[in-house]
């Protein structure tokens, strides 16, 4: 199923125009995600909007937004205030400037969208803006406005498209002065600089995320799917720790001599990875999980445990021929 765009409008620059829409480049959709049940019933969670006060439940149309200005008190914004003060952001993003990329503080970088023609009509505006910013080398600054507030959003050439990425505005960046202030300056030698220098260098490789595995989520799925077929789960020793660093020195030529006895292996962990990448399908490792066979996933994973030894018990067993 396409993904739905998260915002549809015009991209304007000066009075060249095109209609557009804004989809999510990430999706978090193929994690395992999980619900809150009740231990006792095994039903699912119900959350309730209710009064703090009074504990009564709350109706939506008596929910209205409030900001506080003191303890209990609060000034109402209605739908209707806040659709006045409506932007022209709403609906077009106008790209007020154009800069380098380099100029943009990786801070400041908040999520990716993909920002496509919408419908038959307005491609050839589209491609003269995409490739104006193209042959500029720079990056368009715009503004949009997504869950009724007003972004900025940096556009670039992707491809034959638009990549748009989200800009966090300076009141949201911290300054790094409050946390780097009581880091020590300290003297380092030419030996130890140039020993990390050699490990960089032996761990240096091309980027290639399609080889990054969450091992996290591989676990979970493990866990779930050891959990539906009956498994015993056993207990996980504890991670051994490298212990403080008391020479910093020795600790440099250990890590040369630990990289030079597992280079082999890493490669060709990095082999097998590539290996299963061409067979990984789309959808992400969701697919990884044992699949739901009728109603009710606990009383299915029961039923098919339950009838395992009986299936394989049913089996005809064939005579092994003679001679």
């Amino acid at each position: 199923m396409a993904p739905r765009a998260n915002w549809k409008g015009f991209l304007r620059l000066s009075l060249v125009t095109c209609p557009v829409a804004l989809y999510p480049a990430t999706s978090d959709t193929e994690k395992v995600s999980f619900n809150q049940i009740n231990r006792k019933t095994g039903h699912r969670i119900k959350y309730l909007k209710v009064d703090a006060e009074t504990g009564d439940e709350v109706t939506s149309e008596d929910i209205v937004k409030g900001y506080k200005v003191d303890t209990d008190t609060y000034i109402e914004v209605t739908k209707d205030e806040l659709d006045d003060i409506a932007l022209d952001s709403t609906h077009t993003i106008e790209i007020d400037e154009f800069v380098p990329k380099t100029d943009i503080d990786n801070r400041y970088l908040i999520r990716p969208y993909y920002l496509v023609p919408d419908g038959k009509v307005g491609h050839d505006a589209y491609a003269v803006i995409r490739e104006t910013i193209r042959s500029m080398d720079k990056v368009a600054i715009g503004r949009v406005v997504l869950t009724n507030r007003e972004h900025i959003i940096a556009l670039e050439p992707l491809e034959s498209g638009l990549m748009g990425t989200l800009l966090r505005y300076p009141y949201e960046v911290r300054s790094e002065t409050e946390y780097f202030d009581d880091i020590q300056d300290v003297k380092l030698t030419k030996d130890m600089l140039d020993l990390a220098k050699h490990i960089v260098e032996k761990k240096s490789g091309a980027f290639e995320p399609e080889l990054f595995e969450d091992h996290y989520e591989t676990a979970l799925i493990d866990l779930i799917n050891k959990k539906r077929s009956g498994m015993p789960i056993a207990a996980k020793a504890a991670p051994k720790t490298g212990g403080n660093v008391i020479n910093l020195m020795d600790a440099l030529k250990k890590s040369i001599a630990n990289e030079k006895d597992t280079a082999p292996a890493a490669k060709v962990a990095k082999e097998t990875a590539k290996a299963k990448k061409s067979k990984k399908r789309v959808e992400g490792q969701r697919e990884m999980l044992l699949p739901i066979s009728g109603k009710g996933g606990k009383d299915a994973a029961a039923k098919t445990a339950k009838e395992a030894p009986k299936k394989a018990a049913d089996k005809p067993v064939r005579a092994k021929k003679a001679g």
